[in-house]
């Protein structure tokens, strides 16, 4: 017997960054000219991927330490749960983050920003989700950068996460900010979400019992993939 698969529920308007945001150059020239077409979902979108046996290598929790030296910059520790529409835990699902270092540097040939290079710091981490769903990160805050997508324009601080939930379907890109930064009220990409309530979940809650006493800050940021509530896409 074949079952229908349940279709996930659709965001509300503006819970979603649209495809085109003029304010932000680069969506002029990459939106869709057309009207897209809706695609059922199927068993192949709705199901999947797993990551048994640990195939997508070992965990990279600890970003501040890639090698012998330390990174240079404030210490932070990055944790959440990933959740889904119905606010339940996602276990055993790959999270991955990626990020600039403390002097708003990409370790990227492309990246030509005229700021230092820390040899000990990557930038890339990845995780797979617990029983409950949680994910951590120990990582450095990263610093602002500038961008030329107007003149003098500097992107806040924030993390990349890649994630993968428990569908094809629930596949999001996202970005992670950090609360009191004045860099927000500028930035388009943060405010291409209209909806001032998901536009919230974009940032991260300072959380002093995930605290590390004369050690590192605690952030938490918690994920919701796909349907109600869903966090917003980073574009």
């Amino acid at each position: 017997m074949t079952r229908t698969p349940i279709p996930f529920s659709r965001p509300r308007p503006g819970e979603q960054p649209p495809y085109l945001y003029e304010p932000y150059a680069s969506t002029i020239k990459r939106a869709p000219r057309r009207t897209p077409v809706p695609v059922q979902q199927t068993l192949s979108e709705v199901t999947g991927p797993s990551f048994p046996a640990g195939w997508v290598g070992a965990p990279t929790t600890d970003l501040t330490r890639p090698g012998k030296g330390e990174a240079l910059g404030q210490r932070i520790i990055v944790a959440g749960r990933l959740l889904d529409e119905d606010g339940k835990p996602i276990s055993g699902s790959l999270v991955e983050v990626w990020q600039c270092n403390a002097a708003g540097r990409y370790l990227h040939d492309g990246d030509v920003h005229d700021a230092p290079i820390d040899p000990n710091f990557t930038g890339y981490g990845r995780a797979l989700t617990d029983g409950q769903g949680e994910y951590r990160f120990l990582t450095i805050k990263p610093g602002a950068y500038p961008w030329r997508n107007t003149h003098n324009a500097w992107r806040p601080a924030h993390i990349h996460f890649s994630l993968f939930g428990n569908a094809f379907a629930t596949r999001l890109i996202t970005q992670m900010y950090f609360p009191g930064d004045p860099l927000l009220a500028t930035d388009p990409i943060f405010n291409s979400v209209s909806d001032e309530a998901a536009r919230r979940g974009l940032i991260c809650d300072y959380d002093a019992g995930l605290s590390e006493a004369e050690y590192a800050l605690g952030y938490r940021f918690d994920i919701v993939l796909r349907g109600r509530a869903s966090t917003p896409m980073g574009q």
